[in-house]
């Protein structure tokens, strides 16, 4: 005897209860003719999508999904389902799983272990049910434990879970990416089927939501303890399954599996899924870019078009008094290469008209950073004219080391609706435009990898003369943000104390420059905005 089943990896959009309703209302029916399943499994909060955030505030949208949730189980007819979405009781809210079947809701789990870290808000929203606990179910003579996502990283919803009866467990998800998290959630699942001897069916939904994007890269464990290769990553699929009760191990039926589990892979994957659901759930079809000549925009560029689609991009070279010959060449390469159309807009005449407006006023002022600063602001401007004219998205070229000093300028180069890279340090910038170059033809010139990276705000201005070596910067960043350490801590690992007390005040003083940054796609572990919180007024050292 084997149990099929079917897991849906797909994206399931915040806050479209209809079209989601609609969407896994079909899907069950092609789960079980078109798969052949007797179970298929949904990710959590499925009906809702993840996180619906203060729409779960919202009465009318907790009815509108409990609503929608019936209208599903009326529908369902040979073939059990699992269903993810925000149950309403009363006062308080559940991040619930219902099993559907014949025409019905038979049972409600109730998430037990509710995350309040990183991204997760999930005390915010949800209740710990004092009633709830296991939820055991049988389906065609299989006895089936459901969980909910964080409930699997601790071994005690599970363990109770299989003592109540469970052969088999099953794990509706919403999971961000970030890098490495593969290989302990691998590490996990293996960990957790050892000591229970039950097999677990792990689906991950997919997709872009803001800040974040999910990777799916769905996982199934054979009750030894073997983890079969994960789903691909960043893809909409129907992954199917037999499972064996009596020897607990898994026969993978339907299974595309991940090919490439590289860092730049996979980061890459997250960057342009990310760029493609903000754009598509927002309602924008094209983009727009500032293309300087320099790393971080050739590497916007080449996501956008991956994307989008070079038809549906649109590049603007913004040259003023200081950009190189070079830059603007190297501009109309990359564009060359990847059929996108360019627009050259030399900001020269309104930053002339800027400085004799100001110059009565800043007579006496020698020049600083404010002449800098007014050139980029005055491309921040032209770009914003240019989306609000023609409509599309304009994306931001900042990386995360540049974001985390402040090495940009706000109502500037921060100007902008989604910024793709936000989350990746400079030194990772170089390394993905390598990557990218070995995928499908070199897109970004070498002489763009190869140049010392400038803002060309002034004459022969380089990054350097500003920061840190980036290789050096980024080790200080990757300590003291993603790993919270001390100055103390960085210092004892080899790094110079003054230059570490200079990049940690820097870190400091720009969180005010952050807190007004667009969002993009979270790709470490300590991503600005949602995940790392700092306040601006702050007199902790």
């Amino acid at each position: 005897m084997t149990l099929r089943i079917a897991l849906a990896q797909f994206d399931f959009p915040v806050g479209d209860v209809e079209g989601n309703a609609a969407r896994i209302e079909a899907m069950i029916a092609q789960a079980r003719d078109g798969h052949g399943a007797q179970l298929v499994v949904f990710p959590e909060l499925a009906l809702s999508g993840y996180s619906p955030e203060d729409l779960l505030l919202r009465p009318r949208f907790l009815a509108d999904c409990e609503r929608a949730l019936q209208r599903i189980a009326g529908s369902v007819r040979g073939i059990s389902a699992i269903v993810g979405w925000p149950e309403s009781a009363g006062p308080v809210v559940y991040n619930a799983a219902s099993l559907l079947r014949d025409g019905r809701i038979e049972r409600t789990y109730r998430k037990r272990e509710l995350p309040n870290y990183a991204v997760f808000d999930e005390r915010r929203y949800f209740s710990v049910d004092p009633d709830g606990g296991d939820c055991v179910v049988e389906v065609d003579g299989v006895q089936v434990g459901i969980l909910i996502c964080e409930d699997l990283w601790f071994p005690e919803p599970l363990a109770s879970t299989v003592a109540a009866g469970a052969a088999l467990a099953v794990v509706p998800n919403a999971s961000p990416f970030e890098h490495d998290k593969h290989g302990l959630r691998d590490a996990l699942l293996a960990e957790r089927a050892r000591e229970t001897g039950v097999g677990i069916a792990y689906v991950n939904v997919v997709g872009g939501q803001d800040h974040v994007v999910f990777d799916g890269a769905s996982v199934i464990a054979d009750g030894s303890g073997h983890v079969h290769p994960a789903a691909a990553a960043f893809s909409d699929e129907w992954l199917v399954v037999d499972y064996e009760p009596a020897t607990r191990l898994f026969a993978r039926v339907t299974w595309r599996e991940e090919v490439d589990e590289s860092s730049e892979a996979l980061a890459w994957r997250g960057m342009v899924r990310g760029t493609r659901d903000y754009c598509r759930k927002n309602g924008f079809h094209n983009a727009w870019l500032g293309l300087s000549g320099g790393i971080d925009s050739a590497l916007v560029l080449a996501i956008a078009v991956d994307a989008l689609g070079a038809d549906n991009v649109t590049a603007v070279r913004l040259p003023s008094r200081y950009t190189a010959g070079m830059s603007n060449d190297l501009a109309a390469e990359q564009c060359r290469r990847q059929g996108v159309k360019l627009l050259t807009l030399p900001i020269e005449k309104p930053f002339e008209g800027f400085l004799d407006t100001l110059s009565e006023t800043f007579a006496g002022q020698g020049v600083d950073s404010t002449e800098e600063n007014l050139q980029s602001r005055i491309r921040g401007a032209m770009l914003m004219a240019l989306s609000n004219k023609f409509g599309g998205l304009l994306l931001t070229t900042g990386n995360k080391s540049e974001y985390a000093v402040g090495y940009a300028t706000i109502y500037g180069d921060m100007a902008g609706g989604y910024a793709p890279i936000k989350d990746v340090y400079k030194t990772d910038v170089f390394n993905l435009a390598r990557w990218r170059n070995t995928v499908g033809g070199a897109v970004i010139p070498d002489e763009v990898i190869d140049r010392p990276p400038s803002a060309e705000l002034r004459e022969n201005q380089k990054d350097e003369d500003s920061l840190p070596p980036y290789d050096v910067l980024d080790g200080i960043l990757r300590r003291h943000v993603d790993a919270e350490q001390s100055r103390d801590e960085i210092v004892a690992a080899g790094f110079d104390a003054t230059t570490v007390e200079r990049v940690l005040r820097l870190v400091r003083i720009s969180e005010w420059k952050r807190h007004q940054a667009a969002p993009g796609p979270k790709m470490t572990r300590r991503a600005f905005g949602r995940e790392r919180r700092y306040p601006i007024s702050n007199g902790y050292r």
